[in-house]
């Protein structure tokens, strides 16, 4: 697989604050890449040395095999970057700006309107391209945003929470587009959204307190949940107690947890190891002669294992991977 971006032991200081720590990481043509972290991890600041709209202290960022210190313009060429909070030139509008963007980014003349109109209608700008930006909501900024992104169609896509302020159909719009772009480029993603990581994401990585804890895939993210394997099932409330007690005696349970509001019903299961248990469970069940009105095993919740890995991870320092 081609490397498109290289990042070796990226540093940004400002003044005594070390807000990126010595963080490598490299993305390759087809791969998209989920860049987690809590707020003021220093995803922002790492995306900004990537794309060369901040000097590092130390290390060296290639894009296309361009040193981006050493040869700016030649590697800014390779990339379409969606900053945070998609700012943009207000007094115009979406169809002014694209134009702007074009003329910058040295798009043919003879292949301009076509691609400007191929963008339009990819991110659904029709019907405001000739409103000022200024007027338009936070989504529909975010769409002129995502626009002038992608409109030199780079090869490598780097975005800082590229769904930020979009409603959930619009989500799903830019998540579709970015798996249809996702073969040909190479692209990174910020996001605080976890559920973004499973639908469009090959890889995922977290950083904390400037420094890197965990690389690896979402499905390898997700094995990290206490909760994947798990089985959540609802019983009749007057057989929860008698279920419970049964189930916490199989082979390969750890645990059987009531919900909060016990009196539905509702149990999970925990395995006690990464084999299987909702066949044992179904057994058991059959075995009890209780038919439940709903049975499902968990792959794991993304959003256990964020708190957890950042909580300790960033304090031991290490990186996670399997």
């Amino acid at each position: 697989m081609e490397t498109l971006i290289e990042v070796n032991g990226l540093c940004k200081s400002f003044g005594g604050l070390r807000a990126v720590d010595n963080i490598s990481l490299t993305v390759g043509r087809g791969e998209v890449l989920g860049f987690l972290g809590p707020n003021g991890a220093g995803k922002s600041t790492t995306m900004k040395m990537i794309t060369g709209f901040l000097a590092p202290s130390a290390g060296v960022v290639k894009v296309a095999g361009v040193d981006i210190e050493a040869a700016p313009l030649a590697a800014k060429a390779h990339i379409g970057y969606l900053p945070e909070g998609a700012p943009a030139y207000g007094e115009m509008t979406p169809s002014s700006f694209l134009e702007f963007i074009a003329d910058i980014r040295q798009i043919p003349r003879a292949k301009r309107e076509a691609r400007i109109r191929e963008v339009v209608e990819h991110i659904h700008l029709e019907n405001v391209l000739h409103q000022r930006i200024e007027t338009l909501s936070k989504g529909f900024k975010r769409r002129v945003g995502l626009a002038q992104a992608i409109l030199h169609d780079p090869e490598i896509l780097i975005m800082d929470e590229p769904t930020d302020g979009l409603d959930p159909n619009q989500k799903h719009e830019v998540r579709s587009l970015i798996q249809t772009m996702a073969p040909q480029k190479a692209i990174l993603i910020s996001t605080h959204i976890l559920e973004e990581v499973d639908a469009v994401c090959t890889r995922a990585i977290i950083i904390a307190q400037g420094k890197l804890i965990f690389s690896g895939t979402p499905h390898e993210l997700a094995t990290r949940s206490r909760f994947h394997n798990a089985v959540s099932l609802r019983v009749d409330q007057n057989d929860s107690e008698r279920v419970k007690t049964s189930l916490e005696q199989l082979p390969g349970v750890s645990a059987v947890e009531a919900a909060a509001a016990s009196a539905d019903g509702q149990l999970t299961v925990f395995p006690g190891g990464e084999q299987s248990i909702v066949s044992a469970v179904q057994s058991r069940l059959r075995e009890l002669n209780c038919e439940p009105r709903e049975i499902f095993v968990q792959r794991g919740q993304l959003d256990e294992v964020f708190r957890t890995v950042t909580q300790t991870g960033s304090a031991a320092g290490e990186v996670h991977r399997t």
